[in-house]
């Protein structure tokens, strides 16, 4: 588990072909001071699993689902990348619950500049805005971010300038693709009401076992 609080930015130093996936070896600065194998970090937002140490070199392994499903498939040795350790019992939560599993990947498609200070919209598959409301949380590039605008198929979040110099996001360029997470509790919101969309209070199930009826109406306050 994750805040989206990125902790520093590293630089992938070497992307190796291993099976059907990739060694991918990241040059973690003072992030992978007191990092031991077996630790998760997110890497823009992907959580992976540290396999081996070498100074400040940590390295990943990305499984052929990873590849095709996040950003990490499109990036080259020298580009740099968001990471964050997993997050520890009684740490502060300054950000919002991240999983670090990505939901699918946007595409920058405008962006407004405005002196140090930057608008930015993202062209998004159109069933994750059903998991997004204007100021509720979303997780770009592993950066927890505030939604300003959602429309059918985009969004939009305002960065302020230490944003934009902390992380990757102040490099992006129209096109460019990105890791989305939507917030978690509104998963579980979607799918409930995609999955029951004719519930009641009692099912027919509950009815039959207990020989009544399903409730669809409460009584008022003046019933007894």
């Amino acid at each position: 588990m994750f805040t989206g609080l990125v902790e520093a930015t590293g630089k992938i130093t070497s992307l190796e072909p291993q099976g059907p996936g990739m060694r991918l070896v990241v040059d973690a600065r003072e992030l992978a001071e007191g990092v031991n194998i077996g630790d998760s970090i997110a890497n823009n937002g992907c959580c992976l699993t540290v396999i081996e140490i070498n100074n400040n070199c940590l390295t990943f392994e990305a499984g052929p689902e990873t590849l095709a499903k996040t950003s990490l498939g499109t990036k080259q040795a020298g580009d740099a990348i968001n990471l964050e350790r997993s997050l520890q019992v009684g740490d502060r939560l300054g950000g919002h619950l991240v999983t670090g599993h990505v939901d699918g990947v946007g595409m920058l498609d405008e962006r407004q500049d405005e002196q140090e200070w930057s608008t930015l919209w993202f062209k998004v598959p159109a069933q994750l805005t059903r998991q997004m409301a204007p100021k509720g949380s979303i997780t770009v590039e592993g950066v927890s971010l505030t939604l300003v605008d959602v429309e059918s198929d985009r969004f939009s979040v305002a960065l302020i300038p230490h944003t934009l110099q902390a992380t990757t996001l102040g490099t992006l360029q129209i096109g460019d693709s990105v890791n989305l997470e939507t917030d978690l509790l509104a998963k579980y919101v979607e799918q409930q009401m995609s999955a029951w969309p004719n519930s009641s209070p009692l099912t027919d199930r509950e009815a039959n076992e207990n020989n009544t009826a399903p409730v669809t109406d409460f009584p008022s306050s003046s019933e007894s």
